[in-house]
């Protein structure tokens, strides 16, 4: 229960973040400004569809944990799933280098900002979340996995993967 009014708080938190974002873009005379970088739209859509199918795959691991399935598919799921959600972060990490090289960074301009802002709050949820699966990876591996861990971890993650969409959306396409 903690852990869905947690995500309640998040939910908040990005949606103060995003009507920030929208109330300065407002006022612009130009949204992105000229000088700055464009957003790679393609590949970050990609990296959607990479983390997208990563909630895909803890759900499938929360299935064969339910059901009767051999622990080997449960743990192959979950590996994947983590795998996936650290592809997802590295992506990130690369676009945010190229990014900096082409200029756009945090003092560049309120685009950089709030780029920065939403984006690494985003990323820092994702790593974070990505610690929750691999103790709740551990604690699968060693039979000393409590459901109720195993669960928040998963609210948790598809808190992430569900929020990445609209944040790809509101902040890299409009």
């Amino acid at each position: 229960m903690g852990m869905l009014f947690f995500v309640a708080c998040e939910l908040m938190f990005f949606a103060a973040l995003i009507s920030a974002m929208f109330v300065v873009r407002g006022s612009a005379r130009e949204w992105p400004p000229i000088d700055q970088p464009r957003l790679p739209l393609l590949t970050t859509a990609a990296n959607t569809a990479i983390l997208l199918t990563s909630g895909i795959m803890l759900w499938l691991a929360s299935r064969a944990l339910n059901s009767s399935a051999s622990p080997t598919i449960t743990s192959r799921w979950l590996r994947w799933s983590m795998w996936l959600g650290t592809l997802f972060v590295a992506i990130q990490g690369m676009e945010w280098v190229r990014l900096i090289k082409y200029g756009l960074t945090m003092q560049s301009s309120s685009y950089g900002s709030f780029f920065y802002l939403i984006i690494g709050a985003h990323a820092a949820h994702a790593v974070i979340a990505l610690g929750l699966l691999a103790h709740v990876y551990h604690s699968f591996a060693s039979g000393s996995l409590r459901l109720s861990r195993f669960w928040a971890a998963q609210v948790f993650w598809y808190f992430v993967v569900g929020l990445w969409p609209f944040l790809y959306v509101l902040v890299y396409v409009l």
